[in-house]
C-alpha cells in the first residue's frame, strides 16, 4: 500500500475511495478491531501508565525464596531483598492515518468506513505483536540472535537439538516427541504451569493438523475461543499467528529454506507497558477541505523472565 506524509495529496481519501467518518464510530471501531487482532500481546504481562515517549517503566523482579527448617526456640529466618528490576523504555509510537475528503463523507459507504477503521486496528495491532515476537532474541543467554540456549528445533534423526545457522532441512518436521521434549525444558526450567501457550506460525498448524493424534476432540474443542487459539497440547494452548518471526532466510540456509519461530512462553516472560492504548483522534484540515484521522499507539516492550520461554524454530 502506498503512504504519503502530511500535508502531500498521495494519501488523500476523496469520493472514488472511502466512507463515512464519525470520529466516535472511528474511535469505538478501531479499538474493537485493535483488540480482535492482538494475538502474543494477550498471552504476556500487560501494565498501563501515563507519560509521555521516552519514558521508563522499573518493574520488580523478584528472585524466589527457599523454605528454611525451623528449629524449636530459634527466630524465623528472614529472606534476603535479592529482588532486581527491568526497565521497560517507552520508545515505540506507531500511527495510522488517513485524509477523508468533506464529498467523500457526505457520499461515502459505511462498509468502506468499517474496512479503514478495521485496517488501522490490524496494523497497530500487527506492530505490537511483531515487537514482542522479536525479543525472542534475548531468551536464554540473551544473545541477540536466535541461536541462544532457548532455541532448537526437530531434527529427523536426533529430535529436538539446538539451533544453530544453517541446519534446519525440509525433512526436519515437527513431531509429537520433539514438543514434548521442548515442554519438559519448561518444566526443568521450574516455569509454573499455568499460563503457558504455544504461539505458532501457520505453515506449524499445518504440520500439526498432519498428526492424528492432534485432530481429536481432545485437541479441538469446537467452543469459541480467544484470537487465534485452534486448540490444547498437553494443558497448553495453541495459537497461530502470522506474526511470528523468520528466524532464518533461504537466503542464509543453504540446508532448507526459511525458518519461523514458534514460541513455547509463559505469561510472564515479556511485558507489554501501555501508555495510553490506542487513541484516536480527528482534525479539520481547511487547506484540503478534509478531516485527517489519526490512530496512533504509545508503549514499550521488554523480556522479564528469559529463562521461561522456548523457540521451536520449523519450516516456514
Amino acid at each position: 500500500m502506498t503512504t504519503s506524509v502530511y500535508p502531500a495529496q498521495g494519501g488523500v481519501v476523496n469520493n472514488a475511495k472511502a466512507a463515512t467518518f464519525i470520529p466516535e464510530i472511528w474511535s469505538d471501531e478501531v479499538r474493537a478491531a485493535y483488540e480482535k487482532s492482538l494475538v502474543l500481546a494477550n498471552l504476556v504481562k500487560k501494565m498501563g501508565m501515563t507519560g509521555k515517549k521516552g519514558d521508563t517503566i522499573n518493574i520488580p523482579a523478584p528472585v524466589r525464596g527457599t523454605a528454611v527448617a525451623k528449629a524449636s526456640g530459634t527466630a524465623v529466618s528472614i529472606q534476603g531483598n535479592t529482588e532486581g528490576n527491568v526497565a521497560v523504555l517507552i520508545d515505540k509510537h506507531f500511527e495510522y492515518s488517513r485524509l477523508i475528503e468533506d464529498i467523500t463523507e457526505t457520499q461515502a459507504l459505511t462498509s468502506l468506513r468499517q474496512f479503514y477503521t478495521g485496517d488501522a486496528g490490524y496494523a497497530l495491532a500487527r506492530q505490537v505483536d511483531t515487537d514482542l515476537h522479536n525479543l525472542a532474541t534475548e531468551l536464554g543467554d540473551a544473545s541477540g540472535t536466535y541461536v541462544n540456549t532457548a532455541s532448537f528445533y526437530c531434527d529427523a534423526s536426533t529430535g529436538l537439538t539446538a539451533f544453530a545457522d544453517d541446519t534446519v532441512t525440509t525433512s526436519d518436521i515437527f513431531t509429537d516427541i520433539c514438543f514434548r521434549d521442548l515442554i519438559q525444558k519448561m518444566d526443568d526450567a521450574d516455569v509454573p504451569f499455568d499460563n503457558r501457550a504455544f504461539v505458532i506460525p501457520p505453515s506449524l498448524r499445518n504440520a500439526i493438523m498432519g498428526v492424528e493424534r492432534y485432530v481429536s476432540s481432545d485437541f479441538v474443542s469446537g467452543k469459541p475461543v480467544e484470537n487465534g487459539k485452534i486448540g490444547n497440547l498437553y494443558g497448553i494452548d495453541v495459537f497461530v499467528s502470522t506474526n511470528c518471526v523468520t528466524s532464518e532466510t533461504a537466503a542464509n540456509n543453504a540446508a532448507g529454506g526459511d525458518i519461523k519461530a514458534a514460541l513455547l512462553i509463559h505469561k510472564d516472560t515479556f511485558v507489554l507497558a501501555e501508555q495510553m492504548g490506542v487513541r484516536s483522534q480527528t482534525q479539520y484540515k481547511q487547506e484540503w477541505l478534509a478531516n485527517l484521522y489519526t490512530a496512533d499507539q504509545l508503549y514499550g516492550v521488554k523480556t522479564l523472565r528469559p529463562d521461561s520461554a522456548f523457540i521451536m524454530n520449523v519450516n516456514a
